[in-house]
């Protein structure tokens, strides 16, 4: 072409979450049964939505209502009611305006980075959500900026190093907290949250707070929002979503909640963008905002979210449980959200070690994606190549550690327990392969 129309940040754009998934595929054509523990799903796991949920849905589409366009912030009702139980729980108040809806999270990241200055850059933690990292990474053309998650201080952030990043690089705009974390599952409670806030108001960044899990949390501390720890001085987002709660993931629907907005014109002007940018779209998805009030008010709610968190919290004993006492791997016990994070200690791992893989193409197929593959993936290959169990591997995460990702989805619990025995064998084996 005479002109290149190739975006400067388009190799950047990295989900190997899904990505593996062609792997996975290609394996099951030569006779491989593939178990996915790759993506956060917990309807492809055979999760049942409850019934009062569908009551409420099928209700709606009964509604004529529900077929329409709604307001391009989102559905006037719903942000009514959302911005009224944001100000209950006490800390920083909002109006419905501050509320606006897109489809899916996935859709409010690409506009939030998307009309974001090229040159201002989001820190965000490492391990990194893949999503984050690729839409932050692309929109600048650079690698993503990253502070540091320890896991031998239960995956929290490394307070000093995100004060010295943004003290030393006046290109970072802002600052990005998950919480629940993904891929970690590690769940920060309101001191750690407030000294983030403290460093943003220090350094004038804004302050990003992905609230997507915030209802699957079996940490024991419950659920704290962005609201009650942002004050009044620090201008902010928090982005939540019913895919993961309730769980709805085919809904496509999620909206970011901001605060102290008129605190700074810049900060004001760029919401503005976002909304105007919603604008030439119309609106988001009209049912499912519909839906929010009813499945959130309704009496069975908080029996659901309290059953479900019980759910995860046994999923994620029995599965540290199992995994803990292997030598040569460090795991901390998720507090929220759907998956576990294994880190290989540094060393450990070698680029000959290798499983058995007893599918021959299977085999074959997997030694030629071996070659100049960092030393998690080679372990994760060749677990879905010897095991066809699919998870993620750590390093595809914009982290320097050796790791992998898995979810506590699996609804049968023999089948779970089964999966995650033989992922504790594969990797006593692997490491003792040499």
């Amino acid at each position: 072409m005479r002109r290149n129309i190739v975006h400067p940040g388009a190799d950047e754009l990295i989900y190997e979450i899904r990505q593996i998934v062609g792997v996975g595929k290609a394996l099951e054509k030569m006779g491989v049964e593939i178990t996915w523990e790759n993506i956060g799903d917990p309807v492809q796991k055979g999760e049942k939505i409850a019934p009062f949920i569908k009551d409420i849905v099928l209700r709606l589409v009964q509604s004529d209502q529900s077929w329409a366009y709604t307001a391009t912030q989102g559905y006037e009702k719903t942000r009514n009611y959302l911005a009224e139980k944001v100000n209950e729980r006490g800390g920083t108040k909002i109006t419905p305006d501050d509320i606006l809806f897109f489809n899916g999270l996935g859709d409010a990241v690409a506009k939030i980075f998307g009309f974001m200055r090229r040159e201002a850059r989001i820190l965000g933690p490492s391990p990194a959500y893949s999503t984050y990292s690729s839409a932050e990474a692309a929109h600048s053309g650079y690698e993503h900026l990253t502070y540091e998650l320890n896991p031998y201080n239960g995956w929290m952030p490394d307070l000093q190093d995100i004060e010295n990043k943004v003290k030393y690089n006046d290109s970072i705009a802002g600052i990005l907290l998950i919480n629940p974390d993904n891929p970690t599952g590690a769940v920060y409670n309101k001191e750690i949250i407030k000294k983030i806030v403290e460093i943003c108001e220090k350094y004038d960044t804004i302050l990003i707070c992905d609230e997507t899990y915030a209802h699957v949390n079996y940490s024991g501390s419950g659920s704290i929002h962005l609201s009650e720890c942002i004050g009044d001085k620090v201008c902010g987002m928090a982005l939540r979503s019913i895919s993961k709660e309730l769980p709805w993931p085919g809904s496509r629907c999620g909206w970011i909640e901001v605060f102290n907005r008129k605190n700074d014109h810049v900060f004001d002007r760029y919401i503005k963008s976002l909304v105007d940018a919603k604008m030439l779209e119309v609106c988001s998805t009209t049912l499912p905002q519909m839906a929010i009030p009813e499945i959130y008010s309704s009496p069975y709610f908080l029996d659901h979210l309290k059953n479900r968190n019980e759910k995860y919290k046994k999923k994620a004993k029995l599965a540290v449980s199992i995994l803990k006492d292997i030598p040569g791997i460090h795991v901390v016990e998720p507090g929220g959200g759907f998956f576990l994070t294994v880190v290989f200690k540094e060393g450990v791992l070698r680029d000959r070690m290798k499983l058995e893989i007893k599918n021959i193409k299977a085999s074959e197929y997997i030694h030629g994606l071996l070659q100049n593959a960092t030393n998690d993936r080679r372990f994760v290959l060749n677990l879905l190549a010897s095991t066809g169990i699919c998870v993620v591997p750590l390093s595809s995460f914009c982290c320097n550690r050796d790791g992998f990702r898995i979810t506590l989805l699996e609804e049968d619990m023999e089948k779970f327990e089964s999966t995650f025995r033989k992922v504790a064998d594969a990797i006593n084996s692997y490491l003792n392969s040499i």
